[in-house]
């Protein structure tokens, strides 16, 4: 395995989501190189359980993409945050639920090789109205699904966001009596 000893690291870019950096590294035989990046706090993934074993999903405009997209609710870190507090702050926004019980069921890193961020992914039971203001940006339609009709909008592509997908793989074992 080939280790890389950061020598230097520069931010060009930031704005209060992420920052652009470039580092310079070394590799173990002296040979020197530059990785272009974009630094994050990282971000919290939600998956909410309705008292009946449905899940909440949201349906948002992807500007990006120029298309809707059926996501869990999720979004980035702020720092001095923790990813539970965020994972709680995400579903009170996107959804105007909090949880009584939010346990934490892995993670992952949605973008290797182009983004430092780790999505931790949590699964939300024992729900109960406490909204908070959406951003003016964000728009959202909520959806309950049960697990066998969300296998079934990936198996059709309607549900395409990765963050979804990689969260759905870690939460599908809470879910086996169902699918």
């Amino acid at each position: 395995m080939l280790y890389w000893q950061k020598i230097s690291s520069q931010t060009k870019f930031q704005n209060d989501h992420w920052s652009y950096k470039i580092d310079e590294f070394q590799l173990e035989n002296g040979e020197r190189g530059v990785y272009h990046y974009v630094h994050t706090f990282g971000s919290s993934m939600v998956i909410p359980v309705t008292s009946d074993g449905k899940i909440l999903l949201v349906k948002q405009y992807r500007y990006l993409n120029e298309r809707e997209s059926i996501e869990f609710p999720c979004g980035g870190m702020n720092e001095g945050i923790s990813y539970k507090e965020n994972a709680i702050k995400e579903l009170r926004e996107e959804t105007g639920f909090s949880a009584g019980t939010i346990l934490e069921i892995g993670e992952f890193a949605p973008f290797t090789g182009a983004a430092d961020e780790i999505s931790k992914v949590f699964l939300a039971k024992d729900l109960f109205s406490s909204p908070l203001p959406k951003d003016a940006t964000e728009e959202f339609i909520l959806m309950e699904k049960t697990p066998k009709e969300i296998e079934e909008l990936i198996s059709k592509n309607i549900i395409w966001d990765g963050l979804t997908l990689a969260a759905w793989s870690l939460a599908r074992r809470h879910f086996q009596n169902e699918l």
